[in-house]
């Protein structure tokens, strides 16, 4: 980070300040292009999967007066219309700065548009928000697109858009959700669509697309491959990557192919070549201009006379006059017809680039993958696939975003002082890891949530990326000058669970071995909230959506102040260098230990701050948060008055408190002298903060025993929070709602395990019931620091009641299990648990003996799940769909949704939020670890 100079004391006029602040815009702006070519041995990170999935109804697209970002830029228009910020497009590349994209075009010879981006609900559209209608897969990828694979299927009947939204529009809250399977258009009728990307050379790919006819009839089907440049030039903006008009001119190779010579300004040349058809014959090759189409949208004359939607008037309309007939200009395709018979296949540009290729992918995942079994390996595989398949070129630069730009008509004064005002340093431009790039085009930090978690597991395919995503967020052109971070574009001001350094340790340990791991990555910090100054969180965007009685962001009705159990908790997690965080005690201890003393005094005061907050969860109001006799921790609601009610709802609000855990070893007390003797000072004068602590030989926790041990027989209990596939967000007991009144007001809060029944936070997030992974997976790290702690001296019942006693660290292994059966292909139709002592299973019924179960543990370690008829299987994540029925490749295929039923393992919200789904890979490689663990101690 650069350093600055200290102000001077002299105060500004109004006129000289703004020239300073536009000087210190134009420095930042410098200071991006400087960092923006990454070092020539990472070349082979220049071209990728960067390429939004969705640009239209974005805020950074919406130059609205009211900020309805959904209306100003519909789906309608994305064909039609220019975007100012990024390019999207269907299993599309670009380059890092997203200067030169291809993505692919596909026609039926039915639908009213050419299927160039993926279609979905709006938010106000969906009746559970904004929701993508399609289906499509990741199905592999390595960390510099060396390879990329992915899937499309695509309906010969046609595209139901009118249907998908008027169907979800009739629908309520209490309402499934209409999708596009259940149109009927994939029963037996569409082609599967596969792209794959393959490079030679950094700047040398061959695209691969294999087109499958999956009817029973002949079908044609158009393919439109496309090739064109992001319009950096009608803005007239200097924060852009070139502000010339670029070009895409058409040659012709010598052996007949199509070839396109692209420039662009900073990115140079370009050649594209086209191959041709099966028979010899070249593709028709289509020109036209990436411009807004402003005589259809706005009855104002078009800048050019060719238009963005240029190829969809020539196929559909036959308009001939609407592509260039000199074979030039900033938008090109080429156009190929194919008539495929039933259940034949077509391949494009056969080489054998994409063999070499897949079998360097191979060998790439053979040394990462831990997988108990193949279809483990199959799981991890696509997680990661996923993950990769997430990265996005990310551009939004606030102050000329607020201003609006020289070429364009001024945005209204309002926006000055409206929606991200307070960000005008913020400058995106950059790839960043995406929850989902349809659903969630745009980071999520608040601070650094979701992208935090994404990184755990990208740590173990992408430790480059990993570090480089956690690290850039801190930079001075993100940080607001108050050290908050960016949450996410509709509210960059927005303060969720900050987990960027549980994340940050996490990748330090993940990334070396001991002795050898990179120190200067653990000097991070995050921003921190606390109003009163009493180690309680309150109010804030906190990332649990749903979960209480109320919209816990807002202000309350009656002017109460809502005491948070997880906003204590997730402070602990909190850095900010002077700030309280157990994580940055475990990171100044580590600094301490192998790089400076001098890491010891600030040690000192994260511990103390640290047992500061614990005491505050504990011992707040008299009793703090945790209920004696319930043996859970609740929301406290304090009033103007000084009263409290305590908000008496078994949530994951009460469960949070289990992360606030750490183990202190000896070994490390005895190198750090100053350390230990402040630790043994504060342990001795301060016996009301000292008791929070469990001293038991060389280590110390915060969580009493006793309830630990009431906490956890909660979390296990089956009839609370233990589900077939993890840990619920709320306790199954409120099947019959808790109803309380507040102030004279009734409110309550209901089980309800899939899509939302409220429409807060937009109605498409669910903390009511649903499994989650971020959650679910800090509990299991949180056992095992505790199982650290207490090793096999503490058991309890899994599940509770059972009489089936485990240690900590096998309870956290029975979570991860449960979690990766969202995935396992199995029988969950027609099943029956059988549970053993380590492993959960299903068997039918019909066939279910005690001597075939025991023959096949003798034979397999396992239950072989042998008694089912093969078209019965199903992976519970993909739910009723008939689609993962058809045959043995539709049956590997699986979405890593953004959240799932509890009780059916049905997945919900957002469709390919494989950024912290992707945690399930490490679930399953963990489950390895386990065995091999049992199979020693066997030994």
């Amino acid at each position: 980070m650069s350093e600055r100079k200290p102000h001077d004391g002299k105060i500004m006029p109004r006129q000289q300040l703004s020239k300073h602040r536009d000087r210190q815009q134009d420095y930042r702006r410098h200071k991006r292009r400087d960092t923006m070519d990454w070092p020539t041995h990472l070349a082979e990170y220049r071209w990728g999967p960067y390429l939004s999935e969705r640009q239209w109804g974005t805020v950074r697209e919406d130059y609205s007066d009211d900020g309805s970002a959904w209306d100003y830029f519909p789906h309608s228009h994305a064909h039609l219309r220019a975007y100012r910020w990024g390019e999207d497009g269907l299993m599309g590349i670009t380059d890092r700065e997203c200067r030169l994209c291809f993505c692919l075009g596909l026609w039926n010879g039915i639908d009213p548009i050419i299927k160039e981006r993926l279609f979905g609900l709006s938010g106000p559209q969906g009746n559970h928000g904004e929701d993508v209608k399609e289906l499509y897969y990741y199905l592999d990828a390595t960390p510099t697109s060396s390879y990329l694979k992915a899937l499309y299927k695509y309906p010969h009947t046609e595209f139901p858009y009118e249907q998908l939204v008027a169907e979800n529009a009739a629908r309520g809250l209490h309402d499934l959700e209409f999708e596009i399977e259940d149109t009927g258009c994939f029963y037996d009728n569409y082609s599967d669509v596969v792209v794959e990307y393959c490079k030679r050379e950094p700047n040398d790919i061959l695209c691969r697309i294999t087109v499958t006819n999956r009817s029973a009839h002949k079908q044609c089907l158009h393919v439109l491959p496309q090739v064109w440049l992001r319009n950096t030039w009608s803005w007239g903006s200097q924060d852009e990557a070139g502000t010339s008009h670029g070009s895409i001119r058409r040659s012709l190779s010598p052996s007949g192919d199509e070839v396109l010579n692209v420039h662009q300004e900073t990115l140079g040349d370009v050649v594209v070549y086209f191959e041709c058809d099966e028979e010899g014959s070249a593709p028709e090759m289509w020109f036209t201009e990436n411009e807004t189409n402003s005589e259809v949208l706005f009855n104002h004359p078009n800048r050019s006379f060719y238009t963005k939607d240029a190829f969809h008037r020539k196929l559909i309309s036959e308009a001939d006059d609407a592509v260039n007939p000199d074979n030039e200009g900033t938008k090109a395709c080429a156009h190929y017809t194919l008539d495929l018979p039933p259940l034949a296949y077509f391949a494009f540009w056969k080489d054998g680039t994409t063999s070499v290729r897949t079998r360097i992918a191979d060998a790439f995942y053979h040394q990462r993958l831990h997988g108990l079994t193949e279809e483990h390996d199959l799981i991890q595989r696509q997680a990661y696939a996923g993950l990769l398949w997430s990265k996005q070129f990310y551009h939004y630069v606030v102050k000329t975003w607020l201003q609006g730009d020289p070429k364009q008509p001024s945005p209204s004064s309002a926006r000055k002082y409206g929606r991200n005002s307070d960000w005008p340093h913020l400058f995106n431009r950059d790839i960043i890891s995406m929850p989902d790039k349809w659903e969630y085009p745009w980071y999520a930090t608040w601070p650094q949530q979701d992208l935090a978690f994404h990184m755990v597991p990208m740590a173990v395919v992408d430790p480059f990326f990993a570090k480089n995503q956690l690290t850039l967020f801190l930079r001075e052109w993100y940080m607001h000058p108050n050290g908050a971070l960016p949450a996410y574009e509709w509210a960059f001001d927005d303060v969720n669970p900050p987990v960027h350094a549980w994340a940050c340790w996490r990748v330090y340990k993940m990334t070396g071995s001991a002795g050898y791991r990179d120190l200067d990555f653990l000097e991070r910090w995050v921003n921190r909230k606390d109003p009163q100054g009493q180690h309680i969180f309150s109010g804030g965007f906190l990332g649990l959506d749903n979960i209480g009685l109320f919209d816990r962001s807002k202000p309350l009705k009656h002017g109460g102040n809502l005491v948070q159990a997880d906003g204590t908790s997730w402070m602990l997690t909190r850095i900010f260098k002077a700030f309280f965080s157990v994580y940055m005690l475990g990171i100044a201890l580590e600094l301490a230990e192998h790089k400076s003393l001098v890491y010891e005094d600030i040690a000192s005061k994260f511990f103390e701050h640290f047992v500061q907050i614990s005491s505050a969860v504990n011992t707040f109001d008299g009793s703090g948060l945790w209920h004696e006799s319930d043996g859970f921790y609740y929301d406290h609601l304090r009033f103007p008055t000084g009263e409290t009610q305590v908000l008496k709802v078994r949530s994951m609000v009460g469960l949070i408190p289990l992360y606030a855990c750490l183990t202190l070893e000896q070994r490390t007390l005895e190198k750090l002298p100053n350390f230990n003797k402040r630790f043994t000072w504060f342990m001795e004068h301060t016996p009301e903060l000292a008791d929070q602590i469990l001293v038991a030989h060389d280590c110390d926790v915060t969580q009493p025993e006793k309830r630990l041990c009431r906490i956890l027989k909660v979390l296990f209990d089956e009839n609370e929070f233990l589900s077939p596939f993890g840990i619920r967000s709320l306790s199954k007991v409120y099947e019959r709602p808790y109803t309380t009144s507040i102030c004279g007001d009734q409110v309550s809060v209901e089980y309800s395990p899939a899509e939302s029944t409220t429409t807060m936070f937009g109605g498409n997030s669910n903390w009511r019931g649903p499994i989650w992974f971020p959650v679910n997976y800090l509990i299991i790290e949180a056992l095992d620091r505790y199982f650290y702690f207490y090793g096999e001296n503490l058991k309890i019942e899994v599940p509770t009641g059972s009489g089936n006693l485990m240690n900590l660290r096998d309870a956290a292994n029975e979570i991860a299990r449960r979690l990766s059966r969202l995935f396992e292909l199995n029988f969950f139709d027609h099943v029956a648990p059988y549970i053993n002592p380590r492993l959960y299973f299903h068997i039918d019924c019909a066939s279910f003996s005690l001597a075939n179960v025991m023959a096949s543990i003798s034979s397999f370690g396992y239950v072989k799940n042998s008694f089912i008829t093969q078209d019965e299987q199903r992976r519970p994540c993909n739910g009723p769909s008939p689609v993962y029925t058809a045959d043995e490749k539709e049956k590997e295929l699986m979405l890593f949704y953004e959240y799932f039923h509890p009780e059916t393992g049905r997945g919900v919200g957002a469709s390919h939020q494989t950024g912290w789904t992707a945690l399930v890979a490490r679930c399953l490689s963990r489950l390895s670890w386990a065995a091999s663990l049992e199979s020693n101690d066997a030994c």
